[in-house]
């Protein structure tokens, strides 16, 4: 059976979550249901006094390290606790347990081996997020790679994890570089155990290159001396391959096409993360996150823009057809094209008012001697009052509404000039006085 490993009173050891050559990482406990994560760093402390080198540097830069927490940042691992172990002397770093994979678990199945580009840029602005408040308060995080960001399941947020390096001195830096297992996210001045601002950079910039692309740029084949000298090489000289081609191999077939269309601005940022001069890349973390929020707004508009614009010629299109229809009604106005019922319709309600107009009150008394017309059926007779055949022109009045109903919307006009004529007649028809009838036209 093999030996518990102690960590610390009150933290108990739940068991290793991972090892490296920049220490391990193990699940520990406190009293109660509270779960942590415990980096614990490979080189041990000889003596807890500021005399000894490896126990001051320590201190010295976890005393930085709680300045990260001072102002929360949900995008941060809060640092819990910090000292030395029981058993061994191992300084160690408490941190909160963040339950959730990391990126490169979704990376592999039943995921798909690339991101989408609105989850690649979800994670760029949260990483930069966090590098910038670390950089803010002089951290520098010295370990950016696929396996420290997880993502947080509660809160839906990308969060950076194991803060290990950063409190190494440079001297065990450049020991743990000879045994590190993410040596293909590593800038090049790390491999001397130089870290800077920009160090983190160049590593965030491996870490989107891997999301896009299914694969980091330089691949180590295997844990040999030789392979990973080779990769160290690559990132010093060697020019970084398309990531498009390998986003491209790696293409999952159900996805839309446009997942294939890179932003131009997101190609360009990581590019200049993965300059081979320090120099070269963007500064600190809050540079970069600047950078991005930028072209995430510039983006924003952009598409607002198009909307609008595609919403705008919609518009005049609509107007133009308007515009089309309006001089399409004044022209069937102008010449009026009505249905044949309609026009005997008309043509009988005009006959009716003309006959109308002539036989006046007092008519009568000069009025002919009958006489049959051969195109009517009507007959006159000069002793009794005129009448109009009130029933015959609401007939013909509700004949010709329904045939106006029945028409196409371009007959409007015609209906309510025509509704405005029956109207006229009926009202000059109806007579105000008792006179001699006239015995109907129809």
């Amino acid at each position: 059976m093999s030996k518990v490993f102690t960590i610390t009173e009150g933290l108990e050891n739940m068991g290793a979550l991972r090892t490296g050559g920049q220490g391990s990482v193990y699940k520990g406990r406190r009293i109660g249901p509270i779960i942590s994560a415990v980096k614990l760093l490979p080189t041990p402390v000889h003596s807890e006094s500021m005399d000894d080198v490896n126990y001051r540097s320590f201190i010295n830069e976890v005393e930085k390290l709680k300045k990260v927490n001072e102002i929360p940042n949900p995008n941060v691992v809060k640092i819990l606790n910090s000292g030395i172990t029981e058993s061994g002397s191992f300084p160690f770093i408490e941190m909160e347990f963040i339950e959730g994979p990391d990126l490169c678990e979704l990376l592999k199945p039943p995921h798909e081996k690339v991101f989408t580009i609105k989850e690649v840029i979800k994670v760029a602005d949260q990483l930069a997020c966090a590098l910038s408040h670390c950089h803010k308060v002089g951290v520098k995080h010295g370990d950016i790679k696929s396996n420290n960001v997880k993502f947080n399941i509660h809160s839906g947020n990308y969060v950076l994890l194991d803060f290990g390096l950063s409190v190494m001195s440079d001297e065990q830096r450049r020991s743990s570089m000879r045994h590190a297992g993410a040596i293909e996210f590593m800038a090049p001045e790390q491999y001397e155990g130089e870290m800077l601002f920009q160090t983190d950079v160049y590593s965030f910039g491996v870490v989107l290159y891997e999301l896009l692309a299914g694969r980091v740029p330089f691949l180590l084949g295997d844990n040999g001396e030789s392979a990973r000298n080779a990769v160290m090489l690559a990132h010093r000289e060697n020019t970084v391959p398309d990531l498009i081609e390998f986003r491209k191999e790696h293409f999952p077939a159900s996805w839309p096409e446009h997942e294939l269309h890179v932003p131009a601005w997101l190609l360009q940022l990581i590019g200049k993360c993965l300059e081979k001069n320090p120099e070269e890349r963007y500064p600190d973390g809050q540079a970069l996150h600047d950078a991005i929020s930028r072209n995430i707004i510039a983006e924003s508009e952009e598409g607002t823009a198009a909307v609008v614009a595609k919403l705008t010629a919609e518009n005049s299109h609509l107007h133009d057809q308007v515009e089309h229809f309006k001089r399409e009604r004044a022209a069937d106005g102008s010449v009026v094209k009505m249905p044949k019922a309609l026009l005997a319709g008309l043509v009988i309600l005009l006959l009716g008012a003309f006959a109308y107009a002539i036989i006046k009150p007092g008519a009568a008394k000069t009025a002919e001697p009958p006489v049959a017309h051969k195109d009517s059926t009507a007959v006159v007779h000069h002793h009794k009052k005129p009448v109009l055949d009130m029933a015959a022109i609401r007939k013909i009045k509700l004949a010709v509404i329904d045939s106006i109903k029945k028409d196409s919307v371009k007959r409007d006009s015609i209906k309510r000039a025509a509704a405005k004529k029956a109207a006229l007649i009926h009202k000059k028809a109806a007579p105000k006085k008792k006179k001699k009838k006239f015995l109907g036209l129809f």
